[in-house]
């Protein structure tokens, strides 16, 4: 009788990997020489729009760093009490951990920090009691990930250049041409579209995408970005999503250098990531992007870009985009 081994990190690249080619969970299991049952279970467990290696080995980590331990908040029934309380009124873990250390700094018994709530919540916590959590957090996602960098770091990116090298420019938005991208996925993984956005103007392109392997999602990037004035065209930041692993060939056909931010940071991709969200009012969770036309998309990258902003002085992306080109020209 074969005993149960944990899955690898690696083992979790090449189901992302494998997921992303369209395979189904009995072919990958096969390939990885594990049950179907194993596959189906890590998908299912990890997966809210799409199945991430990265986060999948964080929820394990932070798994078995806990797992020989007891929860204060659940030794502890006033302060469980105080933050179920708390969380139904919608305060964020944060608030309510800065509230007991207001109110109550005397006591430090009911002291506990915001990642240890969510801790219990998306660790401890199980059936009902975590989906009751879970439904007063403001964002409801389906697992919690890191806020640092953490666990096993490993990319499979060949050449991959890291946002440490990327240009002291890039990083204080005083020049414009530098992006960041990334994909939304569609329902149940089978589909995605690209968001490409400008740091410094906060212009975004919003690409088709006909499949989610590497040489199609470059070559569409590319195509979009191509067009662009040579002094808008300078740098790209992506995450270690394996659909960028041809950036190589995308640097060829731009003159983009392409890096890459640390696993376990999308703060290092915050404009991309706050597009996303915006992008995600028209098209949310759930749905087939195999089903949106390309029209559709412009006609949704047009509002955003067209849409005034608060940290662009009342402008909107356009009007400083163009204002961009006027100035570097």
């Amino acid at each position: 009788m074969r005993t149960y081994k944990q899955l690898s990190f690696e083992e979790r690249v090449q189901i992302e990997s494998y997921l992303k080619l369209g395979k189904r969970p009995a072919d990958i299991g096969r390939l990885l020489d594990r049950p179907r049952s194993t596959i189906i279970r890590e998908i299912k467990r990890n997966s809210s729009s799409s199945y991430r290696a990265n986060m999948a080995q964080v929820l394990v980590d932070s798994t078995n760093k806990h797992k020989h331990t007891e929860s204060k908040i659940g030794k502890n029934k006033l302060l469980y009490r105080y933050i179920r309380f708390c969380l139904h009124f919608r305060m964020s873990p944060e608030q309510i951990s800065n509230k007991l250390r207001t109110e109550h700094s005397e006591r430090m018994e009911l002291q506990i920090s915001h990642e240890s709530i969510y801790t219990y919540i998306y660790i401890w916590c199980k059936g009902e009691l975590r989906k009751e959590l879970k439904e007063h957090l403001r964002r409801r996602k389906y697992q919690r990930g890191s806020s640092k960098t953490g666990g096993n770091t490993k990319v499979l990116i060949p050449d991959r250049v890291s946002i440490a090298e990327r240009p002291a420019t890039a990083n204080d938005r005083t020049i414009a041409g530098h992006w960041e991208s990334d994909l939304i996925i569609g329902k149940d993984g089978k589909s995605a579209i690209g968001t490409i956005v400008e740091r410094t103007t906060r212009a975004v392109l919003i690409v088709k995408l006909p499949s989610r392997d590497s040489p199609t999602v470059c070559q569409a990037f590319a195509d979009e970005l191509k067009s662009l004035p040579k002094q808008m065209r300078k740098t790209m930041t992506h995450d270690n999503g394996l659909e960028m692993a041809s950036h190589k060939l995308f640097t060829e056909e731009t003159q983009i250098k392409v890096y890459f931010a640390d696993p376990y940071s999308p703060w290092q991709r915050g404009t991309n990531e706050n597009t996303n969200m915006l992008i995600r009012d028209f098209f949310p969770k759930g749905t087939d992007f195999n089903l949106v036309t390309k029209e559709q998309l412009k006609r949704v990258q047009n509002i955003l870009n067209s849409r005034i902003r608060k940290t662009l002085n009342w402008k909107s992306p356009k009007d400083v985009f163009e204002e961009q080109i006027l100035k570097t020209g």
